[in-house]
């Protein structure tokens, strides 16, 4: 027998209280079970169980080594189902939470890649600013944007990064011109985003010559969705911030101008959220790998056209 078959025994012999039941439930001989804990004691020069015809005791070193060996078995237990759900083909339902402007423009893509790659799987998307109950909404993985996520329970990954960037109509600037620096944006029609993450009392201005913090006053117009917001900007109304992957089709079309365009909010990153490092499902796994390979790359590259560190 192994080390690790010889832990295990040991367990058994603890959990049982006797080298006979320990045999019959493996199946062995008492013999095979006495030697198991002998080799196990030989190899740490310790006394683990003090035996006698009546009864069996486990001393002090033995019951801190039975703790560790229980640790030590089920690390192992999950390093092997875990090897063994790589191999998996994913199936079954997909349950995805995200937040609605990243699902519009990225995520739902991403999904239907998923989709058809997997065939044996069905993606089930719910869109919603609040950030779930992953258990009790029955979700498998939720996609935030955060600069940090609130302590949980749960694991999360980091897909990629996302940045606001000032935008305006060009119908706007010709009416009343551009500002030329962040206190300029006090002469402005300014639309407020007021989503879970973006505070609609300030906006906080990264630039390569300096952060500023601009504070809106008298606002006439907010809203917690971007595909609002983007509408609001389009139709003339004013200033607004939009997260690049909701601003980059604007600004390719000419239907949207960036505003002050050496500064951008600081970083939010993208995470995706699910219960539990233990056992994690294939159908899981695989959507994390199309996550990073596709609203991953596509983030990093609007990050780049935008010229946002």
């Amino acid at each position: 027998m192994d080390k690790f078959s010889n832990m295990a025994v040991f367990v058994k012999v603890v959990e049982m209280g006797s080298f006979t039941a320990v045999a019959n439930h493996l199946d062995s001989t008492v013999g095979n079970v006495s030697r198991a804990v002998s080799a196990l004691e030989q190899m740490l020069d310790t006394r683990l169980l003090q035996r006698s015809t009546r009864r069996l005791a486990v001393t002090d070193a033995g019951q801190r080594y039975y703790a560790r060996c229980t640790a030590i078995l089920a690390d192992l237990e999950n390093a092997e189902a875990q090897a063994r759900n790589a191999l998996l083909e994913p199936r079954g339902t997909l349950r995805v939470h995200c937040v609605p402007g990243l699902a519009r423009h990225l995520v739902t893509a991403a999904a239907l890649h998923y989709r058809d790659t997997y065939a044996e799987v069905t993606v089930d998307l719910m869109l919603s600013q609040r950030m779930p109950n992953l258990l009790e909404d029955q979700l498998d993985v939720s996609i935030q944007i955060a600069r940090v996520l609130p302590d949980s329970s749960y694991v999360s990954q980091k897909i990629g990064v996302s940045h606001c960037v000032l935008v305006a109509s060009p119908q706007y600037l010709a009416k009343h011109g551009a500002p030329q620096a962040p206190a300029d944006l006090a002469d402005h029609a300014c639309l407020l985003l007021n989503t879970v993450d973006y505070a609609r009392d300030a906006w906080e201005l990264k630039s390569r010559k300096g952060d500023a913090t601009f504070i809106p006053s008298g606002p006439s117009f907010s809203v917690n969705d971007m595909e609002a917001m983007a509408v609001a900007v389009q139709s003339g109304a004013g200033i607004g911030l939009l997260a690049g992957f909701a601003a980059m089709d604007g600004l390719r079309a000419g239907s949207l101008v960036r505003v002050l365009p050496g500064y951008y909010t600081q970083a939010r990153n993208v995470y995706a959220v699910y219960t539990s490092r233990q056992f994690v499902d294939a159908k899981i796994t695989r959507f994390m790998e199309v996550l990073r390979a596709t609203v991953g790359n596509e983030l990093a590259a609007i990050a780049e056209a935008l010229n946002v560190d």
